[in-house]
């Protein structure tokens, strides 16, 4: 096709094509001329046609797919947790904790003592922050800096955009928290995935991201979603060596489970790295809905982090914090986390040993809501399957880091699941494993 676009400079020439775009003369998904063809037609230079389409996917509005050419950027799909369970079905896909395990919100916030905040008054609530440096600072870096989040992903998605640009490049581990996908995707950085294995992020993964260029990693130190890897301490040190040659690189460390983990916290970010983040969210053991999150920090990422909130939501609410942090010094609360704990690892292990007595094994070592269920053979169809038998379970290759790669794999999410549960979907699982 032929594009009306006034023959000019490359920004010009990027101007003239947004417009097309703007006006839904082309749509998302339609390619852009081969930029030889778009300098013979314009009768430009070959280069001033390749520097506009880099402003467009500067811009956001379209994508480069290699060989394949350049294509108008469609407002990308993003999976989620969670979803609506089939009638009939046992929903094992949620990745959502027990509510049973969860505190009471609504006893809670009758007991809360709360003064309404006004505009000027300080973003941290003080009896938050106070639980944070107790509970934070002596795994991190002194002095660093405390900030309030509306969650980890909403604290991720600001610490990337604090630092980076679009079509920077993020190593984050594959396979991926589908969260942290859809940041990325949403944002327009660039995936570079990391291999992980029973200890973590492996050695060489890190380093070829690293050796690429990636400008951030974000990494998972516990209870890695959706496998369960806890990071051990031997694989933090090696791991922390190697980003001690590469200190300007951020290091963003999600521990999303870190009240009710079984494991203990390993630091990944050496002392050397300059730019880091700890962020810890209370959605898995408060629940979901109390949107904070508690972000430790180098000082000037801190500084970053704080200007990015006060530009968008200001701040988080103070009666959410507030909550959150009566709850977290709460005895018969903090009581009920080490129930949580134990709950969560019992019925983990219990799907682990339903499984094994099929010849169905899963890796030893796990934390978190799920288990991981390594398979010999593609997993969409065996998903099908389970979904026709009542059992709802989620893809391994959904996790992809990688678009259209396969990870023959299942999340089977074990945060409610009952002895008889357990027992029942080993048994579906061997079946369908069994038949042709």
């Amino acid at each position: 096709m032929r594009l009306y676009v006034v023959r000019g400079t490359a920004g010009e020439i990027s101007e003239g094509i947004r417009n097309l775009i703007s006006a839904g003369v082309l749509a998302p998904g339609d390619a852009l001329p081969p930029i030889r063809a778009l300098a013979d037609d314009l009768e430009v230079h070959r280069n001033t046609v390749a520097g506009a389409y880099r402003l467009l996917v500067a811009a956001g509005v379209v994508e480069t797919q290699g060989r394949r050419g350049s294509f108008v950027r469609a407002i990308p799909f993003l999976e989620g947790e969670g979803g609506i369970a089939l009638p009939g079905s046992v929903d094992l896909a949620s990745g959502n904790p027990d509510p049973a395990l969860l505190p009471d919100l609504r006893a809670s916030l009758d007991r809360t003592t709360y003064t309404p905040r006004l505009y000027g008054a300080a973003a941290t609530e003080p009896l938050l922050d106070s639980w944070a440096r107790s509970s934070i600072e002596d795994e991190v870096p002194r002095p660093c800096s405390i900030t309030i989040t509306n969650g980890a992903v909403d604290a991720v998605e600001r610490l990337l955009t604090a630092h980076l640009t679009r079509g920077d490049a993020v190593a984050i581990e594959d396979p991926c928290f589908l969260a942290s996908i859809g940041t990325l995707k949403a944002n327009s950085f660039r995936a570079v995935p990391m291999d992980i294995d029973t200890s973590g992020i492996t050695p060489q993964g890190l380093l070829r991201a690293l050796e690429s260029g990636v400008r951030a990693i974000i990494c998972t130190p516990r209870a890695h979603n959706p496998t369960g890897v806890s990071m051990s301490a031997d694989r933090a040190a090696i791991l922390g060596s190697i980003l001690a040659e590469f200190p300007h690189v951020l290091v963003i460390e999600d521990d999303h489970f870190s009240a009710v983990s079984s494991d203990r916290y390993c630091r990944l970010a050496p002392m050397s790295t300059t730019r880091w983040a700890l962020v810890r969210s209370v959605s898995k053991f408060l629940g979901p809905d109390l949107r904070v999150a508690v972000v430790a920090s180098d000082l000037d990422t801190g500084i970053r982090l704080s200007t990015h909130l006060r530009s968008g939501a200001n701040w988080v609410s103070h009666l959410q914090q507030r909550l959150s942090a009566e709850l977290l010094s709460d005895p018969t609360v903090i009581d009920g986390l080490a129930n949580a704990r134990a709950v969560y690892e019992r019925r983990r292990t219990l799907l682990k040993s339903a499984l094994s007595e099929h010849d169905i094994e899963v890796p030893d070592t796990f934390d978190g809501l799920n288990v991981w269920v390594p398979l010999d053979r593609d997993s969409e169809p065996i998903v099908e399957r389970l979904a026709e038998s009542g059992w709802l379970v989620r893809d391994g290759s959904q996790f992809s880091a990688t678009p259209g790669q396969c990870h023959r794999a299942l999340r089977v999410t074990a945060s409610t699941i009952t002895s008889d549960q357990a027992r029942e979907f080993a048994s579906a699982l061997a079946e369908i494993l069994a038949s042709p």
